[in-house]
């Protein structure tokens, strides 16, 4: 059993500790870092975490075996620096960082130290994406030829003050569900080469109404588009298509596989906690059971297309390279 810090009780970090408290034979929370650990009292008791202000002592504490971050964005990479310096593995929520020198100098850090690096893209891991990915995969499709993707959500009205600034998510929905389009869509066709954005805001914040768009061109040579609306009932989409056939997943748990010459076959899958199943493969990686499922360079591979997609929105929807 992995023992765990949970860093930020904001409402990812207590999503990422009862996806696992008590339910899981993998890893267990038994600490947490609060700025105030008295505003989360009742949760602390519910599920049995010792708290305290002071990162730095849960990273000396020798009973912690990972540390998990669920802290605002621009604090990250210090972050897991700190971490991969102490020792622990560390499993950091999206994006790993704001730029691509901050993402090189954690993995670099982590790579030195020879500890796991996890991150939270955990939408790769629900059963339909899984399934669209290994199809893909598998060569069933035929040759890749383009890839698409979007995920819009109206979870960013309720969002807290900090995950409204522009300097810690910008490119509008980019940093609460692009980012995990771009993943699904990273690991079935390679590494973004080059990227052009735009944003379209319509209202500003406390409840933005943003539209995010991006053209995609992989270094495989396959195309794609990304896109992200905030503010709007929740709908995801991750398609994939070759030569010889499609595969669409639609949701958590659905999928359509289309081919030449045969009606479209509609699938549907058993529902599983997906952030349950990457903090468990996190802990197996940790226990030196199975590697992470994701490398540090596809982190970085996803890293730096993020960045760029967010340089290209500034931008204006000028071009950037990966």
């Amino acid at each position: 059993m992995i023992e765990a810090a949970i860093v930020g009780l904001g409402r990812w970090g207590k999503t990422l500790v009862g996806a696992v408290q008590g339910k899981s034979d993998k890893l267990r929370f038994t600490r947490a870092v609060s700025r105030e650990p008295s505003r989360h009292a009742d949760f602390l008791h519910q599920y049995g975490l010792a708290a305290t202000a002071d990162f730095a002592a849960v990273l000396a504490d020798p009973a912690i075996d990972a540390v998990v971050l669920a802290t605002p964005h621009s604090r990250h990479v210090d972050e897991v620096a700190a971490a991969a310096a102490a020792g622990k593995a560390v499993f950091c929520e999206k994006p790993l960082a704001l730029s691509r020198e901050g993402a090189r100098r954690a993995v670099d850090a982590c790579r030195a130290a020879g500890i796991v690096l996890g991150i939270g893209t955990d939408k790769r891991y629900f059963p339909a994406i899984a399934e669209a990915i290994r199809l893909a995969d598998s060569g069933e499709l035929g040759p890749l030829l383009h890839v698409e993707g979007n995920f819009s959500n109206e979870v960013a009205a309720g969002f807290t003050a900090w995950r409204g600034a522009p300097g810690e998510s910008p490119a509008g929905g980019m940093t609460g569900t692009g980012i995990h389009t771009l993943d699904a869509l990273v690991r079935i066709a390679g590494p973004v080469r080059r990227v052009r954005a735009q944003l379209q805001t319509l209202k500003p914040d406390p409840d933005p109404w943003d539209s995010l768009s991006v053209l995609l061109e992989f270094a495989s040579g396959v195309g794609g588009t990304l896109a992200a609306v905030r503010s709007t009932p929740i709908f995801l989409r991750i398609q994939a298509f070759g030569r010889h056939g499609s595969v669409e997943a639609i949701g958590r748990n659905e999928l359509i596989l289309r081919k030449s010459g045969t009606e479209p076959e509609r699938r549907k899958y058993p529902a599983t906690d997906s952030v349950r199943v990457n903090l468990e493969a996190f802990a197996d990686a940790v226990a030196g059971v199975a590697p992470y499922p994701v490398s540090p360079d596809q982190i970085l591979a996803v890293n730096d297309a993020f960045v760029a997609i967010v340089e290209s929105a500034a931008a204006g929807g000028q071009a950037r390279e990966v």
